[in-house]
């Protein structure tokens, strides 16, 4: 029994940090960043002047920031399965 135990623990010790890893992509089943890209420039409308930097959080969203055609920049979330803007 006592060898087993420290298996165990050797065994959990290896796995914490593939578990405990944050998704450096986005998951299977998600939209294409152009199709996200897309939706947001229609979505956005006449509010948007350019779109100044795409990349991916390892919370699992797209952080998106633009430029408003009133000069403001805007940082939004971007859900990667829906394309839809997410809530702070």
């Amino acid at each position: 029994m006592k060898a087993t135990v420290p298996a165990v623990a050797l065994a959990a010790l290896i796995a914490a940090p593939t578990v405990l890893a944050a998704q450096q992509t986005p998951p299977a089943g998600s939209l294409p960043l152009s199709h996200v890209v897309s939706k947001l420039e229609t979505g956005l409308g006449g509010d948007l002047s350019y779109i100044s930097d795409v990349s991916w959080d390892d919370d699992g969203y797209w952080e998106v920031e633009y430029q408003t055609t009133d000069n403001r920049e805007v940082e939004i979330r971007v859900d990667p399965a829906s394309g839809e803007i997410r809530q702070r």
